[in-house]
Protein backbone atom coordinates (compact mmCIF):
# COMPACT_ATOMS: atom_id res chain seq x y z
CA UNK A 1 0.00 0.00 0.00
CA UNK A 2 2.73 2.55 0.31
CA UNK A 3 4.05 1.37 -3.27
CA UNK A 4 3.68 5.08 -5.85
CA UNK A 5 0.43 4.94 -7.36
CA UNK A 6 1.57 4.87 -11.07
CA UNK A 7 3.50 1.25 -10.16
CA UNK A 8 0.63 0.04 -8.28
CA UNK A 9 -1.80 0.20 -10.70
CA UNK A 10 0.86 -0.72 -13.64
CA UNK A 11 1.47 -3.91 -12.14
CA UNK A 12 -1.89 -4.55 -11.11
CA UNK A 13 -2.74 -3.55 -14.71
CA UNK A 14 -0.29 -6.11 -15.89
CA UNK A 15 -0.96 -9.12 -13.76
CA UNK A 16 -4.83 -8.58 -13.88
CA UNK A 17 -7.27 -10.54 -16.67
CA UNK A 18 -8.74 -8.66 -18.94
CA UNK A 19 -12.40 -8.70 -20.64
CA UNK A 20 -10.72 -8.32 -24.07
CA UNK A 21 -8.72 -11.55 -24.69
CA UNK A 22 -7.22 -10.23 -28.01
CA UNK A 23 -5.38 -7.59 -25.64
CA UNK A 24 -3.79 -10.52 -23.55
CA UNK A 25 -3.22 -12.29 -26.92
CA UNK A 26 -1.40 -9.28 -27.94
CA UNK A 27 0.12 -8.96 -24.79
CA UNK A 28 1.68 -12.48 -24.63
CA UNK A 29 2.99 -12.19 -28.57
CA UNK A 30 4.53 -9.25 -28.02
CA UNK A 31 6.21 -10.66 -24.55
CA UNK A 32 7.36 -13.87 -26.64
CA UNK A 33 8.34 -12.37 -29.39
CA UNK A 34 10.85 -9.66 -27.54
CA UNK A 35 12.15 -13.36 -25.93
CA UNK A 36 12.64 -14.90 -29.47
CA UNK A 37 14.34 -11.79 -31.16
CA UNK A 38 16.73 -11.79 -27.75
CA UNK A 39 17.38 -15.18 -28.11
CA UNK A 40 18.24 -15.34 -31.88
CA UNK A 41 20.38 -12.05 -31.35
CA UNK A 42 22.47 -13.47 -28.65
CA UNK A 43 23.02 -17.11 -30.33
CA UNK A 44 23.90 -15.78 -33.66
CA UNK A 45 26.30 -13.55 -31.89
CA UNK A 46 27.91 -15.94 -29.94
CA UNK A 47 28.24 -18.44 -33.34
CA UNK A 48 30.10 -15.71 -34.78
CA UNK A 49 32.33 -14.72 -32.22
CA UNK A 50 32.96 -18.74 -32.27
CA UNK A 51 33.89 -18.52 -35.57
CA UNK A 52 36.01 -15.44 -35.13
CA UNK A 53 37.86 -17.26 -32.24
CA UNK A 54 38.62 -20.60 -34.69
CA UNK A 55 40.16 -17.98 -37.08
CA UNK A 56 42.14 -15.72 -35.17
CA UNK A 57 43.06 -19.17 -33.76
CA UNK A 58 44.12 -20.19 -37.09
CA UNK A 59 45.93 -17.47 -37.84
CA UNK A 60 47.92 -17.39 -35.23
CA UNK A 61 48.89 -20.64 -35.39
CA UNK A 62 51.47 -19.16 -37.86
CA UNK A 63 51.71 -15.98 -37.36
CA UNK A 64 53.52 -14.92 -33.99
CA UNK A 65 51.72 -12.19 -32.10
CA UNK A 66 54.53 -9.47 -32.61
CA UNK A 67 57.38 -9.36 -35.28
CA UNK A 68 60.61 -7.40 -34.84
CA UNK A 69 62.23 -6.39 -38.68
CA UNK A 70 65.14 -4.67 -39.77
CA UNK A 71 64.88 -1.62 -41.65
CA UNK A 72 66.35 -2.51 -44.50
CA UNK A 73 65.26 -6.79 -44.68
CA UNK A 74 68.91 -8.22 -43.02
CA UNK A 75 68.52 -8.28 -39.34
CA UNK A 76 72.49 -8.64 -38.61
CA UNK A 77 71.91 -7.88 -34.51
CA UNK A 78 69.08 -10.15 -34.15
CA UNK A 79 70.38 -11.77 -30.53
CA UNK A 80 70.48 -8.45 -29.14
CA UNK A 81 67.08 -7.87 -30.49
CA UNK A 82 65.62 -10.61 -29.02
CA UNK A 83 67.08 -9.69 -25.66
CA UNK A 84 66.07 -6.23 -25.82
CA UNK A 85 62.49 -7.33 -27.01
CA UNK A 86 62.37 -10.37 -23.95
CA UNK A 87 62.88 -7.76 -21.68
CA UNK A 88 59.14 -6.46 -21.96
CA UNK A 89 56.81 -8.10 -19.25
CA UNK A 90 54.43 -8.87 -21.70
CA UNK A 91 56.94 -10.53 -24.31
CA UNK A 92 56.88 -14.52 -23.14
CA UNK A 93 58.78 -15.89 -25.98
CA UNK A 94 60.97 -14.87 -29.01
CA UNK A 95 62.62 -16.50 -31.79
CA UNK A 96 64.36 -16.06 -34.61
CA UNK A 97 63.34 -16.18 -38.39
CA UNK A 98 63.91 -15.76 -42.37
CA UNK A 99 61.21 -14.89 -45.19
CA UNK A 100 61.41 -15.10 -48.84
CA UNK A 101 59.01 -15.36 -52.10
CA UNK A 102 60.15 -18.98 -53.65
CA UNK A 103 58.78 -21.09 -56.49
CA UNK A 104 58.34 -24.87 -55.70
CA UNK A 105 58.55 -27.35 -58.63
CA UNK A 106 58.19 -31.54 -58.72
CA UNK A 107 58.46 -32.94 -61.84
CA UNK A 108 55.73 -30.78 -64.22
CA UNK A 109 53.81 -28.91 -61.29
CA UNK A 110 54.85 -25.42 -60.21
CA UNK A 111 53.48 -23.34 -57.97
CA UNK A 112 54.96 -20.23 -55.51
CA UNK A 113 55.06 -20.40 -51.77
CA UNK A 114 56.66 -18.40 -48.70
CA UNK A 115 59.71 -19.90 -47.44
CA UNK A 116 59.88 -19.62 -44.03
CA UNK A 117 63.23 -20.47 -42.11
CA UNK A 118 62.77 -21.67 -38.15
CA UNK A 119 65.05 -22.77 -35.99
CA UNK A 120 63.33 -26.23 -34.58
CA UNK A 121 63.81 -26.07 -30.98
CA UNK A 122 63.08 -21.91 -30.51
CA UNK A 123 59.92 -21.54 -33.10
CA UNK A 124 57.39 -23.11 -30.17
CA UNK A 125 58.13 -20.14 -28.18
CA UNK A 126 56.26 -18.07 -30.80
CA UNK A 127 53.75 -20.22 -32.28
CA UNK A 128 51.92 -23.62 -32.37
CA UNK A 129 53.00 -25.56 -35.71
CA UNK A 130 53.90 -28.60 -33.89
CA UNK A 131 50.20 -28.26 -32.71
CA UNK A 132 49.10 -28.61 -36.92
CA UNK A 133 51.45 -31.30 -37.61
CA UNK A 134 49.76 -34.21 -39.37
CA UNK A 135 52.94 -36.06 -40.40
CA UNK A 136 56.47 -35.79 -39.46
CA UNK A 137 57.82 -33.27 -36.64
CA UNK A 138 59.47 -29.71 -36.72
CA UNK A 139 62.84 -31.18 -35.17
CA UNK A 140 63.10 -32.90 -38.23
CA UNK A 141 64.40 -30.06 -39.93
CA UNK A 142 67.81 -30.36 -39.46
CA UNK A 143 70.63 -27.44 -40.49
CA UNK A 144 71.97 -29.05 -43.51
CA UNK A 145 70.25 -31.72 -44.23
CA UNK A 146 67.76 -29.44 -46.74
CA UNK A 147 64.71 -30.62 -45.56
CA UNK A 148 61.43 -28.89 -45.83
CA UNK A 149 57.78 -29.26 -44.61
CA UNK A 150 54.90 -28.13 -46.37
CA UNK A 151 51.00 -27.66 -45.73
CA UNK A 152 48.71 -30.14 -46.74
CA UNK A 153 47.20 -28.41 -49.60
CA UNK A 154 50.40 -27.17 -50.87
CA UNK A 155 51.76 -30.73 -51.12
CA UNK A 156 49.13 -32.05 -52.96
CA UNK A 157 49.44 -29.54 -55.70
CA UNK A 158 52.79 -31.08 -55.99
CA UNK A 159 51.82 -33.93 -55.63
CA UNK A 160 54.21 -34.81 -53.03
CA UNK A 161 54.65 -37.09 -49.94
CA UNK A 162 57.18 -37.65 -47.11
CA UNK A 163 60.47 -38.45 -48.66
CA UNK A 164 59.91 -36.96 -51.82
CA UNK A 165 62.19 -33.92 -53.10
CA UNK A 166 60.63 -30.53 -54.32
CA UNK A 167 63.10 -27.86 -56.03
CA UNK A 168 63.14 -24.42 -54.49
CA UNK A 169 63.90 -21.57 -56.55
CA UNK A 170 64.87 -18.13 -55.20
CA UNK A 171 64.05 -14.73 -57.04
CA UNK A 172 68.06 -14.54 -57.12
CA UNK A 173 70.40 -15.00 -59.68
CA UNK A 174 73.91 -16.58 -59.65
CA UNK A 175 76.84 -15.18 -61.98
CA UNK A 176 78.24 -17.99 -63.23
CA UNK A 177 80.83 -18.21 -66.84
CA UNK A 178 77.92 -19.57 -68.46
CA UNK A 179 75.53 -16.50 -67.76
CA UNK A 180 73.01 -15.49 -65.13
CA UNK A 181 71.54 -18.90 -63.31
CA UNK A 182 68.65 -18.83 -60.94
CA UNK A 183 69.39 -20.07 -57.82
CA UNK A 184 67.73 -23.02 -56.51
CA UNK A 185 67.80 -26.26 -54.26
CA UNK A 186 66.68 -29.18 -54.13
CA UNK A 187 64.77 -30.46 -50.85
CA UNK A 188 63.45 -33.48 -49.04
CA UNK A 189 59.97 -33.37 -48.01
CA UNK A 190 59.73 -34.20 -43.98
CA UNK A 191 56.47 -33.39 -42.74
CA UNK A 192 53.54 -31.83 -43.11
CA UNK A 193 51.31 -29.80 -41.65
CA UNK A 194 47.48 -28.86 -41.73
CA UNK A 195 45.77 -25.54 -39.84
CA UNK A 196 43.12 -25.17 -41.82
CA UNK A 197 43.56 -21.71 -43.40
CA UNK A 198 44.09 -21.98 -47.40
CA UNK A 199 46.58 -18.78 -46.87
CA UNK A 200 49.27 -21.36 -44.79
CA UNK A 201 48.07 -24.80 -45.95
CA UNK A 202 48.25 -23.54 -49.72
CA UNK A 203 51.56 -21.27 -49.08
CA UNK A 204 53.65 -21.75 -46.92
CA UNK A 205 56.63 -24.31 -46.68
CA UNK A 206 58.69 -24.40 -43.51
CA UNK A 207 62.72 -25.09 -43.51
CA UNK A 208 66.10 -24.36 -41.19
CA UNK A 209 66.74 -21.06 -40.67
CA UNK A 210 70.30 -22.02 -41.30
CA UNK A 211 68.86 -23.18 -44.86
CA UNK A 212 66.99 -20.60 -45.28
CA UNK A 213 69.64 -18.09 -44.91
CA UNK A 214 71.79 -19.80 -47.46
CA UNK A 215 69.53 -20.06 -49.84
CA UNK A 216 68.60 -16.36 -49.47
CA UNK A 217 72.44 -15.55 -48.98
CA UNK A 218 72.03 -13.99 -45.50
CA UNK A 219 74.90 -15.17 -43.75
CA UNK A 220 74.54 -14.61 -40.26
CA UNK A 221 71.50 -12.59 -40.88
CA UNK A 222 67.72 -13.24 -40.71
CA UNK A 223 64.89 -11.29 -41.49
CA UNK A 224 63.41 -10.71 -38.47
CA UNK A 225 62.58 -11.76 -34.44
CA UNK A 226 59.15 -13.26 -34.26
CA UNK A 227 57.36 -12.46 -30.59
CA UNK A 228 54.57 -14.01 -28.29
CA UNK A 229 52.73 -12.18 -25.52
CA UNK A 230 51.19 -13.04 -22.90
CA UNK A 231 47.29 -11.53 -23.94
CA UNK A 232 47.22 -11.32 -28.03
CA UNK A 233 44.75 -8.66 -26.99
CA UNK A 234 47.38 -6.30 -25.96
CA UNK A 235 49.86 -6.54 -29.15
CA UNK A 236 49.11 -3.48 -30.70
CA UNK A 237 50.09 -1.26 -27.22
CA UNK A 238 52.97 -3.53 -26.83
CA UNK A 239 54.31 -2.76 -30.69
CA UNK A 240 54.01 1.06 -29.71
CA UNK A 241 55.77 0.29 -26.46
CA UNK A 242 58.46 -1.76 -28.47
CA UNK A 243 59.06 0.32 -30.97
CA UNK A 244 59.58 3.47 -28.95
CA UNK A 245 62.53 1.74 -26.68
CA UNK A 246 64.35 0.05 -29.80
CA UNK A 247 64.47 3.70 -30.50
CA UNK A 248 62.92 3.56 -34.46
CA UNK A 249 66.11 0.59 -34.83
CA UNK A 250 64.08 -1.87 -36.35
CA UNK A 251 60.00 -1.94 -37.56
CA UNK A 252 57.67 -3.32 -34.76
CA UNK A 253 54.59 -5.07 -36.27
CA UNK A 254 51.25 -7.03 -34.77
CA UNK A 255 49.61 -9.83 -35.59
CA UNK A 256 46.46 -7.39 -36.31
CA UNK A 257 48.81 -5.79 -38.95
CA UNK A 258 49.05 -9.53 -41.17
CA UNK A 259 45.20 -9.33 -41.88
CA UNK A 260 44.09 -5.75 -41.04
CA UNK A 261 41.16 -5.78 -43.78
CA UNK A 262 40.47 -9.34 -43.04
CA UNK A 263 39.61 -8.70 -39.56
CA UNK A 264 38.20 -5.04 -40.19
CA UNK A 265 35.89 -7.00 -42.24
CA UNK A 266 34.42 -9.75 -39.56
CA UNK A 267 33.95 -6.89 -37.34
CA UNK A 268 31.95 -5.17 -39.74
CA UNK A 269 30.21 -8.19 -40.55
CA UNK A 270 29.03 -8.99 -36.84
CA UNK A 271 27.79 -5.29 -36.38
CA UNK A 272 25.54 -5.54 -40.14
CA UNK A 273 24.58 -8.85 -39.01
CA UNK A 274 23.57 -7.88 -35.34
CA UNK A 275 21.95 -4.61 -36.45
CA UNK A 276 19.96 -6.60 -38.88
CA UNK A 277 18.75 -9.21 -36.49
CA UNK A 278 17.80 -6.60 -33.86
CA UNK A 279 15.02 -5.72 -36.12
CA UNK A 280 13.38 -8.49 -34.93
CA UNK A 281 13.38 -7.04 -31.34
CA UNK A 282 11.68 -3.49 -33.21
CA UNK A 283 8.71 -5.75 -34.65
CA UNK A 284 8.44 -7.86 -31.57
CA UNK A 285 8.71 -4.12 -29.28
CA UNK A 286 5.96 -2.35 -31.93
CA UNK A 287 3.46 -4.73 -30.71
CA UNK A 288 3.78 -2.75 -27.04
CA UNK A 289 2.38 -0.19 -29.02
CA UNK A 290 -0.88 -2.32 -30.10
CA UNK A 291 -0.85 -3.37 -26.38
CA UNK A 292 -1.07 -0.52 -24.77
CA UNK A 293 -3.11 1.70 -27.18
CA UNK A 294 -5.71 -1.18 -26.60
CA UNK A 295 -4.98 -0.91 -22.78
CA UNK A 296 -5.51 3.25 -22.86
CA UNK A 297 -8.76 2.62 -24.86
CA UNK A 298 -10.20 -0.39 -22.71
CA UNK A 299 -9.01 1.57 -19.61
CA UNK A 300 -11.03 5.34 -20.45
CA UNK A 301 -13.27 5.33 -17.60
CA UNK A 302 -10.29 4.08 -15.16
CA UNK A 303 -8.15 6.49 -16.18
CA UNK A 304 -11.21 9.03 -15.97
CA UNK A 305 -11.87 8.52 -12.32
CA UNK A 306 -8.27 8.29 -10.71
CA UNK A 307 -7.91 11.41 -12.48
CA UNK A 308 -11.19 12.65 -10.83
CA UNK A 309 -9.69 11.68 -7.40
CA UNK A 310 -6.48 13.66 -7.74
CA UNK A 311 -4.10 11.42 -9.84
CA UNK A 312 -1.91 13.79 -11.89
CA UNK A 313 -1.55 13.81 -15.68
CA UNK A 314 1.88 12.12 -15.12
CA UNK A 315 1.07 9.60 -12.38
CA UNK A 316 -1.07 8.38 -15.51
CA UNK A 317 1.12 8.70 -18.41
CA UNK A 318 3.78 6.26 -16.02
CA UNK A 319 0.87 3.75 -15.23
CA UNK A 320 1.12 2.34 -18.73
CA UNK A 321 5.19 3.39 -19.14
CA UNK A 322 5.16 0.56 -15.91
CA UNK A 323 2.95 -1.39 -18.02
CA UNK A 324 5.03 -1.66 -20.92
CA UNK A 325 8.27 -2.03 -19.17
CA UNK A 326 7.16 -4.50 -17.39
CA UNK A 327 6.16 -6.49 -20.45
CA UNK A 328 9.41 -5.51 -21.75
CA UNK A 329 11.27 -6.26 -18.54
CA UNK A 330 9.98 -10.11 -18.84
CA UNK A 331 10.30 -10.63 -22.31
CA UNK A 332 14.07 -9.48 -22.31
CA UNK A 333 14.54 -11.34 -18.97
CA UNK A 334 13.20 -15.22 -20.97
CA UNK A 335 15.09 -13.96 -23.97
CA UNK A 336 19.02 -13.30 -22.07
CA UNK A 337 18.22 -16.78 -19.91
CA UNK A 338 17.18 -18.86 -23.13
CA UNK A 339 19.70 -16.95 -25.26
CA UNK A 340 22.50 -17.86 -22.51
CA UNK A 341 21.57 -21.75 -22.76
CA UNK A 342 21.42 -22.10 -25.96
CA UNK A 343 24.54 -20.32 -27.41
CA UNK A 344 25.89 -22.42 -24.50
CA UNK A 345 24.67 -25.68 -25.59
CA UNK A 346 24.48 -25.08 -29.71
CA UNK A 347 27.13 -28.07 -30.01
CA UNK A 348 24.81 -30.75 -28.72
CA UNK A 349 21.68 -28.99 -30.15
CA UNK A 350 22.93 -29.03 -33.31
CA UNK A 351 24.01 -32.46 -32.98
CA UNK A 352 20.84 -33.55 -31.96
CA UNK A 353 19.42 -31.72 -35.05
CA UNK A 354 21.41 -33.58 -37.14
CA UNK A 355 20.76 -37.06 -35.93
CA UNK A 356 17.36 -36.33 -36.05
CA UNK A 357 16.98 -35.30 -39.68
CA UNK A 358 19.81 -36.76 -41.22
CA UNK A 359 21.43 -33.67 -42.35
CA UNK A 360 25.00 -31.77 -42.12
CA UNK A 361 25.55 -28.29 -41.25
CA UNK A 362 29.21 -28.27 -41.44
CA UNK A 363 30.89 -30.40 -43.61
CA UNK A 364 34.77 -30.17 -41.97
CA UNK A 365 36.11 -30.85 -45.65
CA UNK A 366 35.05 -27.65 -46.69
CA UNK A 367 34.99 -25.79 -43.32
CA UNK A 368 37.96 -27.54 -41.33
CA UNK A 369 35.85 -27.73 -38.60
CA UNK A 370 33.31 -30.35 -37.28
CA UNK A 371 31.35 -28.56 -34.60
CA UNK A 372 29.56 -25.54 -34.65
CA UNK A 373 32.19 -23.27 -32.25
CA UNK A 374 30.19 -20.83 -29.86
CA UNK A 375 32.21 -17.89 -27.91
CA UNK A 376 29.38 -16.03 -25.35
CA UNK A 377 30.67 -12.68 -24.75
CA UNK A 378 29.20 -10.94 -21.89
CA UNK A 379 29.48 -7.55 -23.22
CA UNK A 380 27.15 -8.85 -26.12
CA UNK A 381 24.91 -9.94 -24.03
CA UNK A 382 24.42 -7.10 -22.22
CA UNK A 383 24.11 -4.54 -24.64
CA UNK A 384 21.56 -7.21 -26.48
CA UNK A 385 19.45 -7.58 -23.14
CA UNK A 386 19.98 -3.68 -22.31
CA UNK A 387 18.93 -2.42 -26.24
CA UNK A 388 16.12 -4.60 -26.20
CA UNK A 389 14.91 -2.93 -22.86
CA UNK A 390 15.22 0.35 -23.76
CA UNK A 391 13.15 0.04 -26.69
CA UNK A 392 10.33 -1.35 -24.97
CA UNK A 393 10.65 1.52 -22.80
CA UNK A 394 10.89 4.10 -25.99
CA UNK A 395 7.64 1.98 -27.35
CA UNK A 396 5.55 3.09 -24.49
CA UNK A 397 5.75 7.06 -24.76
CA UNK A 398 3.61 6.96 -27.40
CA UNK A 399 0.29 5.50 -25.68
CA UNK A 400 1.09 6.80 -21.95
CA UNK A 401 1.26 10.55 -23.83
CA UNK A 402 -2.63 9.26 -25.22
CA UNK A 403 -3.44 8.33 -21.66
CA UNK A 404 -1.94 11.59 -20.40
CA UNK A 405 -4.13 13.82 -22.75
CA UNK A 406 -6.96 11.69 -21.63
CA UNK A 407 -10.14 14.10 -20.48
CA UNK A 408 -12.81 12.94 -17.58
CA UNK A 409 -15.57 14.50 -18.91
CA UNK A 410 -14.86 13.34 -22.43
CA UNK A 411 -14.25 9.65 -21.46
CA UNK A 412 -17.28 9.49 -18.71
CA UNK A 413 -19.36 10.91 -20.65
CA UNK A 414 -21.20 7.87 -21.75
CA UNK A 415 -20.55 5.87 -18.62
Amino acid sequence: MYRPLSLFVGLRYTRSRRRNHFISFISLISTLGIALGVVVLITVLSVMNGFHKEVRERILGMASHGDVRALDGRMRDWEEAMVLASQHPRVIGAAPYVEGQAMLSHRREVTGAVIRGVDPALESAVVDVAAHMIAGELSDLEAGRFRVILGRELAQILGVSIGDKVTVIVPQVTVTVAGSMPRLKRFTVAGLFEVGMGEYDRGVAIVHIQDAAVLQQLGDAVTGVRLRLDDVWQARRVAFELAESLQGRYRVLNWTDYHRNFFAALKMEKRMIGLLLFFIVVIAAFNIVSTLVMMVVDKQSDIAILKTFGASPGQVMRIFIVQGATLGAIGTAIGVAGGLVLALNIESAVAAVEQAFGIQFIDPSIYYIAKLPSDVQLIDVAMVGIGAFLLSLLMTLAPAWRAYRTQPAEALRYE
